[in-house]
């Protein structure tokens, strides 16, 4: 897609990090948003630097928020009723959404799967599901952007059940690519590999479901304050979403934010090539 002024774009945890970024930039294109996220107060934040964004440079932008769970298969089946429902089409939908806990594979309780997969895998497959049946139906240029992680890429120690979810979102990314490209359809696909990024991802209890929340473990704790140490240094949102938007208009499905990740995968494969462990 090279032009992105006046088309609709859809945005999952959208109040903060790299959604608020996303969002930022395509309001600076001149898109329509469907900005979503369970955190009101984020949300509605976004939805104003947003619009205020667009008349910077001189837009007509039209903003609209949805608390969504994006772990609920209602929920994004409203979100998606609506966007088609007010703007009649949607172009662009970034299943942005994502939540981190940290902590040794044989630590994690049921809730803390649970957890991790309803946002990170199931928040991705309902976006698919519920949207891109329709994207497709609509006949025009469109783009899903997945974002995944560069833990879809490489596992780190204690970060096991985080990762899990993210080759899943990975695997997920790749199949609706392959499948949209077999039958002919005019989406495409990326998947959104940062690494670290100035966000508040070490902070994603705040958004933990009261049903599912557990005593925090040690190595748990050691986790969170690793990788919220990792994002303090990390790089700022809005590279990332000028990454996407590049990623969008040349149509590439691999987005890296770093270079030395491709050498770094060279080097995972050619261990798993010869059975040894990835370093």
């Amino acid at each position: 897609m090279r032009e992105l002024s006046g088309k609709v774009a859809v945005v999952t945890g959208a109040a903060s990090g790299i959604g608020r970024a996303m969002a930022l930039r395509f309001a600076a294109e001149g898109m329509t948003l469907m900005l979503a996220d369970v955190d009101h107060g984020g949300l509605a934040q976004t939805a104003a630097l947003a619009a205020r964004e667009a008349e910077v440079v001189a837009r007509q932008a039209k903003v609209l928020t949805q608390i969504t769970d994006v772990s609920d298969a209602s929920a994004v089946r409203h979100l998606a009723n609506r966007c088609f429902g007010e703007f009649g089409a949607v172009h662009v939908l970034c299943n942005n959404a994502g939540v981190f806990q940290g902590g040794h594979m044989w630590t994690r309780d049921e809730e803390d799967f649970a957890w991790l997969f309803g946002v990170n895998v199931w928040g991705v497959l309902h976006g698919i599901h519920e949207f891109v049946p329709r994207m497709i139906e609509q006949d025009t240029e469109g783009h899903i952007v997945n974002t995944v992680s560069t833990a879809g890429l490489f596992v780190k120690p204690g970060s096991g059940g985080y990762a899990a979810t993210k080759y899943a979102a990975l695997a997920a990314s790749l199949a609706l690519a392959q499948d949209l490209a077999a039958t002919g359809a005019r989406l495409r696909v990326s998947a959104l590999c940062p690494g670290a990024v100035r966000t508040r991802i070490g902070d994603s209890d705040r958004s933990r479901p009261a049903s599912l929340v557990t005593t925090p473990t040690p190595d748990e704790v050691d986790s969170r304050e690793s990788i919220s140490r990792a994002a303090e240094g990390g790089i700022d949102p809005s590279e990332v979403a000028d990454l996407v938007v590049r990623g969008i208009h040349e149509e590439r499905f691999l987005l890296l934010t770093d270079p030395k990740y491709a050498d770094r995968l060279r080097r995972q494969t050619e261990s798993l090539l010869t059975g040894d462990l990835p370093d």
